[in-house]
């Protein structure tokens, strides 16, 4: 796959913080595809021990969920642990991973936020813009905004909002009773799409299968299992 990156990586927090400012301009918080063939999934793994990172990406037909191909890449962390700057220590090893992958999905999942972020630049945004496709921020946790609890059934949602009260995102109910997760836009899908996609690549599991998958692989990656087979 093609990336774009329009900035170095080879930064300091201030500096990223201004790309993020940058990087806000170019997303493309709107968008319709048409139902997707294949859909890939992100996620790293962190060996803080040996300062390495472990990123996965997967593709998925659709709406099988079948698994079509898989891709780990692993490289040395060299940007610091900073509250709201993931994409700079996890997004280089996530597009160097792309780099490998030989199909062509169609939308793409990341295991982070997207435009639900304090500058509405998260790390799914990121890699949106330098993928230049559709792409759906899945995050397990709350990281800024305010929202009320949805409902208990699956497929339950409420919009999670800024302070000024603008939608950028949706907390949906991916299992009953279960925890929600953060659904945003990433780049070019608007958000009512990116939860239909996101409850349709749902196999019974609190995350969608795209991301689970990923995150599968890339623990693999640093347990050693995936060199060991």
């Amino acid at each position: 796959m093609n990336i774009r990156c329009f900035h170095s990586w080879d930064v300091t927090p201030k500096e990223a913080v201004r790309i993020q400012e940058q990087l806000r301009e170019k997303v493309v918080p709107r968008g319709r595809m048409p139902s997707p063939k294949l859909v890939a999934g992100a996620d790293a793994a962190f060996d803080l021990e040996a300062e390495r990172v472990f990123a996965a990406v997967v593709v998925l037909s659709f709406p099988s969920l079948e698994l079509v191909e898989t891709v780990v890449h692993q490289e040395s962390l060299s940007f610091p642990y900073t509250p709201g700057l993931l994409s700079f220590r996890e997004a280089p090893a996530l597009l160097h991973a792309f780099e490998k992958v030989r199909h062509n999905p169609d939308v793409v999942f990341i295991d982070g936020h997207g435009l639900s972020h304090p500058r509405a630049a998260g790390i799914a945004c990121h890699v949106g813009v330098c993928l230049d496709k559709p792409t759906i921020g899945c995050a397990k946790s709350l990281l800024f905004g305010t929202h009320r609890t949805p409902g208990l059934s699956r497929g339950a949602e409420t919009s999670l909002c800024d302070e000024t009260g603008r939608v950028i995102g949706a907390v949906v109910r991916t299992r009953y009773r279960v925890r929600p997760i953060f659904v945003s836009v990433g780049h070019r899908i608007g958000l009512a799409q990116a939860v239909q996609l996101t409850l349709a690549c749902g196999k019974g599991y609190r995350i969608p299968e795209p991301t689970r998958q990923a995150d599968l692989w890339a623990e693999r990656a640093k347990r050693g299992d995936l060199e060991s087979r």
